[in-house]
């Protein structure tokens, strides 16, 4: 089963009333979904999804309240994109209302360290069998790379190279 959010490869969402695939037009929307997803249901600051989904342009054309308009308006169309449910408002920023296991970036990362975990332990069949399972989620080629570094708004953590938009 693919998860319903795809970060790895081609940035991908899944409807939650209907489950067809979401229409996520424009980087700066797909940008604001990966860094959602890439927090694995914890809330993210606005501050902290302003910098990721604006990355490193040049803050004196734009002043923050303007941005912080411009991110509210954008977490409204990825509610209009994939269900009002989705995204939900949390003190001081939002977060992906979704299970770890329901982005790809979690589920190869939960499945690839128990792949790792059975091998450590003597067990090469299971090691085998999560290992195996793990690229299942990868949604294809990386897109190009950006002009930075898209970083985990909780963790602070670079994402890898494919988890971005």
């Amino acid at each position: 089963m693919q998860p319903p959010y795809r970060v790895l490869g081609p940035c991908q969402a899944f409807r939650t009333d209907d489950g067809t695939e979401a229409v996520l037009s424009g980087t700066r929307l797909r940008a604001l979904l990966t860094a959602l997803a890439a927090a694995g249901g914890r809330a993210v600051g606005t501050r902290a999804l302003i910098d990721q989904v604006w990355g490193d342009a040049d803050r004196a054309r734009e002043p923050d309240q303007d941005r912080t308009a411009a991110l509210q308006a954008l977490v409204g169309r990825l509610r209009r994109a994939v269900g009002r449910e989705a995204v939900v408002s949390a003190p001081g920023g939002y977060r992906l209302a979704a299970a770890p296991d329901a982005v790809d970036l979690h589920r190869f990362e939960r499945l690839a360290a128990e792949g790792s975990a059975a091998l450590g332990a003597g067990d090469p069949a299971r090691g085998g069998r999560h290992h195996g399972r793990a690229p299942g989620g990868w949604g294809g080629a990386a897109p190009p790379p950006r002009r930075y570094r898209l970083r985990d708004a909780v963790t602070g953590r670079a994402l890898p190279p494919a988890a971005r938009p």
